[in-house]
């Protein structure tokens, strides 16, 4: 689920707050950063545990409004369509969901089920949904059509679930447009044979991203002074104080990256940097992290530092 873009973003937020804290400890900044990557995936889980809220919710809705005293005759014989949507059943029978659900206990729809109401409001608003409710031969694909549309167009924008998730675990902020962008690319894969492999993906590509993650955290916490010198003279027009923070961060996650992973093409490193600066810095950043990441790749290559493994990593 987790890529090498969504690995750096947590390094540099992990170094951020390490060089912010008042007293400095490596071991506990990194069980930061594995707590703060986790995270992520519990905050899939709660996603997709959301849709299965969300069809409850209906199916309550249903109940009470056939029970209403004088309903209609569409009230007493509603569509039942996204009660019994198929893949939404398939993801509440799942037991490997239900079971991480249960074990990290992140069901919290169950007391803030406010906002489980809050968003079939909304639902209740679009147009499509009224048009898939009057589909009385929906099949698969409709269905997961229909999922998909709930999700990116009433459950991810919603400003309400934004803060909620905010106040829930402060890291899930930056956490969701990924997780959002990673559920609805699953989603879109589930099939009715491949559910329970294709549900719940590995956090990690391979064990070469997770060594990735740890490695470069260490790699700039543990030579802050030789990665200082580096950037030292390549800032001529620029006071160090002036320098954001988050630049010097960057600067440095980019220097390390030349010297140390071997793998990683030159240029696929410049290019991530400046896509995670323009996200988390000044607006004038990613021109200044281009500019000296491009002279200092010159200044190693002249001085044969860069040593690249592969065809067309330079």
């Amino acid at each position: 689920m987790l890529t090498r873009r969504h690995i750096r973003v947590k390094v540099l937020q992990s170094i951020y707050a390490y060089n912010q804290s008042e007293y400095q400890d490596l071991d506990k900044q990194e069980k930061f950063l594995w707590y703060s990557i986790d995270q992520m995936h519990d905050l899939y889980l709660l996603m997709l545990q959301l849709l299965v809220a969300m069809r409850d919710h209906a199916e309550d809705y249903l109940e009470k409004s056939q029970q209403k005293h004088l309903a209609t005759a569409l009230e007493k014989n509603p569509s039942r369509a996204f009660v019994d949507n198929q893949l939404i059943d398939l993801i509440a029978k799942d037991s490997g969901l239900s079971q991480v659900i249960k074990n990290k206990k992140l069901n919290y729809w169950k007391e803030d089920d406010e906002y489980v109401r809050i968003l079939f409001k909304s639902l209740l608003e679009q147009e499509w949904y009224t048009e898939y409710l009057a589909n009385a031969n929906s099949n698969f694909n409709d269905d997961r059509s229909f999922v998909i549309k709930l999700y990116k167009e009433v459950i991810a924008p919603n400003d309400k679930l934004y803060e909620y998730l905010e106040d829930k675990r402060l890291t899930w902020i930056d956490d969701f447009p990924i997780v959002n962008t990673a559920l609805v690319k699953i989603l879109s894969k589930v099939s009715k044979k491949n559910c329970s492999a294709t549900l719940i993906p590995e956090l990690y590509k391979n064990e070469e991203d997770r060594d990735f993650a740890l490695q470069l955290f260490r790699k700039v916490i543990l030579n802050e002074d030789k990665l200082n010198k580096e950037i030292e003279g390549k800032t001529p027009n620029w006071d160090k104080e002036r320098i954001a923070e988050l630049d010097m961060i960057i600067l440095k996650m980019g220097i390390s990256e030349f010297l140390n992973f071997p793998s990683i093409p030159v240029r696929a490193t410049i290019n991530e940097y400046l896509e995670v600066s323009k996200e988390y810095s000044t607006p004038k950043s990613s021109l200044f992290i281009n500019g000296i990441l491009d002279k200092l790749v010159k200044d190693f290559s002249e001085a044969n530092k860069i040593k690249k493994i592969g065809r067309g990593l330079t």
